[in-house]
């Protein structure tokens, strides 16, 4: 009879052990990168509003810019990959600033000294303005940057890129916004190369 009871045991030991390394195994396969969650639980809801002094002085808030399509951007002076992308922001900008779309940047951890410094080395025109209590960063669910949301006319985030957005695809993104659409490859990307974990 110990025999028997010592076999059970042994057999449901063994197959705990066994359940709990393929619950470990299949969590670490599905386990998504940070650059697969920063924001994106936001992809397909209404874009949180929000309100920023700019870094010209003037005050911005979103909610004056209902009806048009909006590309928001999150950066840093610190972020290597936001140096990388923000020319190509600037000359898209330029290239579609007479056509209704909005870019506006948000800096956050950085003081307001490190901010305009980026600004004039880079010689950004569009709207930039700074986070810094990190309220809006949070209602976007950044962890890391750069982040770039699409939001359309309806004021849906119809998609976002975590990482230095290509030239390229921040104009496809642009353009499909104005045509009131999605690009057609992609609706959703990331460049984990260029993306920095916020600590």
């Amino acid at each position: 009879m110990r025999k028997h009871w010592k076999l059970i045991s042994t057999i449901t030991l063994a197959a705990l052990v066994v359940a709990f390394f393929a619950l470990l195994a299949f969590g670490l396969a599905n386990k998504s990168p940070a650059t697969g969650r920063s924001g994106v639980t936001r992809i397909g809801k209404p874009a949180p509003s929000f309100s920023m002094t700019l870094l010209d002085g003037r005050e911005f808030h979103l909610e004056e810019y209902a009806g048009k399509p909006v590309v928001i951007n999150f950066w840093a002076s610190w972020c290597p990959p936001c140096r990388d992308e923000s020319p190509g922001f600037e000359r898209v900008w330029q290239k579609y600033r007479d056509t209704g779309v909005l870019f506006v940047g948000v800096d956050i951890q950085d003081t307001e000294e490190e901010a305009t410094r980026y600004i004039e080395e880079f010689n950004l025109t569009f709207p930039n303005g700074r986070d810094p209590d990190g309220k809006i960063t949070v209602e976007y669910g950044v962890i890391g940057l750069p982040v770039t949301f699409f939001i359309g006319a309806n004021g849906i985030v119809e998609g976002r890129w975590v990482g230095a957005v290509p030239e390229d695809k921040l104009e496809d993104w642009t353009r499909a916004l104005i045509d009131r659409s999605v690009p057609s490859d992609e609706s959703d990307g990331e460049n984990p190369d260029g993306f920095f974990p916020l600590k």
